[in-house]
């Protein structure tokens, strides 16, 4: 496997992409070294590419900007095709290498890391999938879902159909067509609690994975006659999805889909058939105005150095993966202000940094966010920060955002987090973090 270091003088930014990097032990003393996994190959690579090629061009802009306070960035991919067995084993080859925190991009592969983060004292990004308990950081001390979890999403898209049925959802019915798999079957205890609150119906409809083959999840769909469909897919069950839909006749405007089933690769096989789909995005979303799309363009892809085509650069998943990447440098940055700036970090100091960032609007603005993200406030508490996310919608030809800004409710989400924690760690023997390991 390559490693890219990316540890250069961002005066000869031209040259990173084909350096060869130090041995590990010179990257964990001089470098800042950041795991990539990745799936570049396999069902699910249309999606996986952009919010990759997006994750490492940010690496590459902070290190053409300095580094992190000096540091230098370095960094190595390693392909899990999505599986779960593949991202352990890229865990496991890459955590002695100073690593810095680990994204999974998966929630099978996050239920696995979940069990060996803290004995190894890395910590997990899981910005917007993965658990939604662990949002309880006095349970899950090594645990970051960012952002938001399949909770907050499904939250909003309710709160998002009662707003376009007038403010109520009693008598209506809701289809669940959902990727049976842990990412999939995330949201469903969110959802049923809200149907006995808000008095709609549930229907479930797994789809076997990669999702291709969807023809009697929508005959069911056309006997049943939901009011609205969410659709929790990824890959090409999203594409299929939207066709099956056009085939059957069922008004792509009733159709919803979480924000890993909101992105060009999703739609751009339907075009206009699509028109009128709306989906889910979470604190990721930009034009060509933004200063970070500027900066990008500017200081990595005019020179030659961007990971992939520059027409990607502002799309949802390439902007996904940038936010993404940015989440873990300013963990390291929050960091190096209590244990030294211009000094490598450790994964229990970032662990640190992720569990008090302070990432306020001035802060975004100042690194090209402006219009792109809300501000980011975490806790020993709440591992997550921020909850608020927007409805993009289809146009036949582009996304465009179409609504105001959502948060998601805490009142109903609170307590399922709470049971789910407090079963967590009942099955694994733990007790709550006390007052003064919140302070370490």
């Amino acid at each position: 496997m390559k490693l890219k270091s990316l540890a250069l003088a961002a005066s000869i930014v031209a040259a990173v992409a084909g350096s060869v990097a130090a041995p590990a032990a010179f990257a964990q003393a001089k470098e800042q070294f950041f795991p990539v996994l990745v799936y570049r190959t396999g069902a699910y690579a249309p999606n996986g590419v952009p919010f990759a090629n997006g994750y490492v061009d940010y690496l590459k802009l902070v290190n053409a900007k300095g580094g992190i306070n000096g540091v230098k960035i370095s960094y190595e991919e390693c392909e899990t095709g999505y599986a779960t067995d593949r991202g352990v084993e890229c865990y496991e080859r890459m955590k002695s290498k100073g690593a810095t925190v680990f994204q999974p991009l998966s929630t099978g592969i996050t239920f696995a890391l979940t069990e060996k983060a803290p004995g190894d004292k890395i910590p997990l990004i899981t910005s917007g999938y993965g658990r939604a308990d662990s949002v309880d950081g006095t349970a899950f001390k090594w645990n970051f879902p960012l952002l938001g979890t399949y909770w907050t999403g499904a939250s909003v898209l309710v709160q998002h159909v009662k707003k376009a049925n007038g403010g109520s959802l009693k008598g209506k019915k809701i289809a669940l067509v959902y990727h049976d798999s842990p990412y999939g079957k995330e949201p469903i205890p969110l959802l049923e609690e809200l149907a006995k609150q808000e008095g709609f119906t549930l229907q479930l409809l797994p789809v076997a994975a990669p999702g291709i083959e969807q023809k009697a999840t929508w005959l069911q769909v056309r006997q049943s006659r939901p009011d609205h469909v969410f659709l929790w897919g990824w890959g090409v069950m999203n594409s299929a999805a939207l066709k099956e839909a056009v085939a059957t006749g069922y008004p792509r405007e009733k159709m919803y889909g979480v924000w890993w089933s909101g992105a060009e690769p999703d739609v751009k096989d339907v075009g206009a058939g699509a028109k009128g789909y709306q989906a889910l995005t979470m604190q990721d979303a930009a034009d060509g105005n933004s200063k970070i799309i500027k900066d990008m363009l500017s200081m990595v892809h005019d020179k030659g150095q961007g990971t992939g085509d520059k027409d990607e650069v502002g799309q949802v998943l390439y902007m996904r993966g940038l936010v993404a990447s940015m989440l873990a440098v300013e963990g390291v940055k929050r960091a190096q202000e209590r244990f030294g700036k211009g000094k490598v970090m450790t994964g229990e100091q970032v662990r640190w940094g992720f569990e008090n960032l302070a990432l306020d609007q001035k802060k975004l603005d100042a690194g090209g966010f402006a219009g792109v993200m809300r501000p980011v406030s975490t806790s020993c508490a709440d591992h997550m920060g921020a909850s608020w996310s927007r409805i993009r919608t289809w146009d036949g030809a582009k996304w465009s955002v179409t609504s105001d800004w959502y948060q998601a409710d805490d009142s109903v989400i609170k307590p399922l987090v709470k049971a789910s924690a407090e079963k967590y760690m009942g099955d694994k023997k733990m007790t709550r973090r006390a007052p003064d390991d919140c302070q370490s």
